[in-house]
């Protein structure tokens, strides 16, 4: 495809190249590559299921070494809360062209949800003082009258315009002294698990319209909640780099481009992170999305699932480096050789090749540091009953080999009947809740950039201002950007996940205060 010489100047002022966007274009026009599926991971094959004296023993070994080592929390919060509110937006949309309340209400169980928990709400109270500051008594008006009114000043953009937030600033948790948000649930959290030596690091992704939302709310909060804690907090931020940015194509795989004339680029989704958690430089890192938190008093509970998962990495890490030095300086006999593949097998779920037998102990040596020298995950699982998101998944790669992957369901052909069977068959899904040790066995930070698979894109349908086009999302950050890394997953409860993926999740006993 052609370019004129405006969109070659655009394209290097994104930070792009002009064979990158190339590159993309292909992918877009040549569609998904789904991933190969060849069995579901579970207990017992890929999942590890831990007993009480197990649980026990990682937790210390963590607690033993955490003064001693980097950690942050990595904090995916991007996101606005457009899509919590979903269901309201249409709602109006259906009472402003004539419909009544108890018509829609009849036919929409979101709705009857929403108005029974009104008072259960974080923000009622935010509500009915802007609603009384225009006269209105909001406890005066009809059920039906009442709930019109309390979205209308929720959504309304001259009202509370919450649709506009960042999901991380809405008020989540109402405590007796104030309302706090997901950001402040997740400085909480830091102090419980990522914290040592009295200090918690924590780097947010956020986006730069609302960096500065991020700081007012930081300068609110923090004296606070670091005299809560008895914990001193180190928070930066990071936006998403534009030359991570995808071009858009039409359905007819022509460009796109804006009323200036210009091509459209969006945001290359969470994949796209990758670059931003490459930039940090800590030992362990601790990764959870913005909207699974809860309110306090269950954070010490919960917290010790993350102190489970650090121990792992910390424990796993120090068997590895230990056969990475001598394998490095050649001290290996085939006993030892032996001793690496089944750890290799039993405690990283890494396949050997089958090939591998028939190599000299020089091929052996190098193909063993290869395998144990890469950046290791350690990844939460929880039943699935039902809930949205990618799963655990035993996947086969370009090149044959097998590895434990987190797959989207974006990635699995569900048109291919043994890959429909294979993902039906999944017993556990993820919440997204990662710990990782990101340095070598020398205390080098891995260049993660190394160890992603670019083939693991997302191709997507949108809608820009009417037209249908066609995205490309790189691939996602606990999907093909840690593609290959090394990997364990561990089940934990199903009360470790209580995303708030709509406005009516805030009704949840998770965050709820008692």
């Amino acid at each position: 495809m052609m370019f004129s010489e405006k969109d070659i100047q655009q394209i290097t002022t994104n930070g792009l190249t002009v064979n990158q966007v190339n590159s993309q274009i292909n992918i877009i026009k040549s569609g998904m590559s789904y991933s190969s599926l060849v069995k579901p991971a579970t207990i017992g094959d890929g999942i590890v299921k831990l007993d009480h004296k197990r649980y026990k023993y990682l937790i210390d070994v963590f607690e033993k070494k955490r003064d001693d080592i980097n950690i942050v929390k990595f904090v995916p919060a991007s996101g606005a809360a457009t899509r919590m509110f979903k269901f309201l937006f249409t709602f109006l949309k259906a009472i402003n062209t004539g419909e009544t309340f108890d018509a829609y209400a009849d036919k929409n169980e979101d709705i009857n949800i929403f108005e029974k928990g009104l008072k259960d709400l974080p923000f009622y109270k935010h509500v009915v003082d802007k609603v009384k500051a225009s006269n209105i008594d909001i406890e005066t008006l009809s059920t039906a009258e009442k709930c019109i009114k309390f979205v209308e000043t929720i959504l309304n953009e001259d009202q509370l315009n919450y649709s506009f937030f960042p999901k991380g600033l809405l008020p989540f948790h109402k405590y007796k002294t104030h309302v706090a948000t997901a950001f402040e649930e997740h400085l909480y959290e830091a102090s419980q698990y990522a914290s040592s030596n009295g200090k918690a690091n924590l780097h947010f992704t956020v986006s730069k319209k609302h960096k500065q939302m991020f700081d007012e709310t930081l300068n609110d909060i923090i004296t606070r909640v670091e005299k809560i804690t008895s914990t001193n907090f180190n928070i930066s931020f990071s936006f998403q780099n534009s030359s991570t940015e995808t071009i858009a194509l039409k359905i007819d795989n022509s460009f796109y481009r804006n009323d200036n004339g210009e091509l459209l680029f969006r945001p290359a989704g969470h994949g796209a992170l990758i670059e931003n958690l490459n930039t940090l430089d800590y030992d362990l890192v601790f990764i959870k999305n913005i909207d699974n938190t809860t309110v306090l008093e269950q954070n010490e509970k919960l917290s010790d699932y993350k102190k489970v998962m650090a121990g792992i990495v910390l424990e796993v890490q120090e068997q590895a480096f230990s056969f990475l030095h001598r394998l490095e300086n050649k001290l290996v006999s085939n006993q030892d050789i032996d001793a690496v593949c089944t750890f290799l097998s039993t405690k990283m779920n890494v396949e050997i090749n089958a090939s591998f037998q028939n190599f000299d102990t020089k091929q052996k040596t190098e193909y063993l540091f290869d395998k144990l020298n890469r950046p290791l995950r350690v990844c939460c699982m929880v039943k699935n009953e039902g809930q949205p998101g990618g799963g655990p998944f035993w996947v086969k790669d370009n090149s044959g080999e097998v590895s434990l992957q987190i797959t989207e369901f974006a990635q699995i052909d569900f048109d291919n009947d043994s890959q429909k069977q294979i993902a039906h068959k999944a017993t556990h899904f993820n919440p997204t809740d990662l710990v990782c040790g990101v340095k070598n066995y020398k205390g080098e930070k891995f260049n993660l950039m190394e160890f992603v698979d670019p083939n693991a894109a997302f191709i997507t349908m949108k809608t820009q201002n009417g037209t249908d086009i066609k995205a490309l999302e790189l691939p996602g950050l606990w999907n093909g950007s840690m593609a290959h890394w090394n990997t364990i997953f561990v089940e934990a409860p199903l009360e470790t996940f209580n995303p708030v993926k709509t406005v009516n999740d805030l009704l949840n006993p998770a965050h709820q205060v008692l």
